[in-house]
């Protein structure tokens, strides 16, 4: 078989950069629907068939999704987060598991000898946040905050790449929450890898960050293995 050379326009290059950049800043934000075609059209001055070959892209990287009749949504924040997402599909809940406990811990430990007083303020502001959710039985809100801290911890751990791989697990995350928050006798408001992980996190203790992470991560292997 002989395959010729494809050669992309650089205008459709141009606009899927214009699109990625819109979805990476947060300006379109996670699982919201982006415009509509025509405001698109309109406001990058392109067609429609060139339009349609960007957001093809974006789609199948896995940082948009069309869906037939309703729209297109935002999956996921870059390319990474979105082949991530697609490979979370064929595995399972252990095995995703066990590749969180390395990145979970990692960004514990350079979280400690990283964060400034700014991180570990909204850390705290988080679990506020996600105490006051779930004592008032507003699980998503509980999910969403419980979320954004692990995030934000990643962050704080100054490695952007291990940031970026730890937001790729947003989907995967939430619905284990959700679900697990639905068994009897759950605890939606665990002390280690939260509360207990802030206060290593304050103290610059590397060895205290990682230690209440494995505990709060081992709870977890506790509860999908039921």
């Amino acid at each position: 078989m002989t395959l010729t050379t494809s050669h992309r326009p650089p205008l459709v290059e141009e606009v899927t950069a214009k699109l990625r950049e819109l979805i990476h800043s947060g300006k379109w934000p996670l699982q919201q629907r982006i415009p509509a075609e025509p405001e698109l059209m309109a406001a990058l001055g392109v067609s429609r068939g060139t339009l349609r070959e960007a957001v093809k892209a974006l789609a199948h990287s896995g940082m948009l999704e069309v869906r037939r009749g309703d729209g297109t949504y935002v999956r996921a924040t870059s390319e990474i987060a979105g082949a991530a997402q697609r490979m979370y599909r064929d595995h399972s809940q252990v095995h995703i598991l066990e590749v969180r406990v390395g990145l979970d811990t990692q960004a514990a430990r350079l979280a400690a000898r990283h964060a400034t007083a700014d991180d570990v303020a909204a850390m705290r502001a988080l679990l506020e946040a996600r105490r006051a959710a779930w004592l008032a039985g507003d699980y998503a809100g509980w999910a969403r905050a419980d979320w954004d801290f692990h995030v934000l911890v990643a962050q704080a751990s100054g490695n952007p790449l291990l940031h970026e791989l730890y937001v790729s697990f947003g989907a995967v995350f939430h619905a284990d929450l959700l679900r697990q928050q639905g068994r009897a006798g759950f605890n939606g408001l665990p002390y280690e890898g939260h509360d207990e992980l802030v206060d290593a996190i304050t103290a610059h203790d590397e060895t205290a960050a990682v230690d209440s992470v494995n505990r709060n991560l081992n709870s977890c292997a506790e509860w999908i293995q039921q």
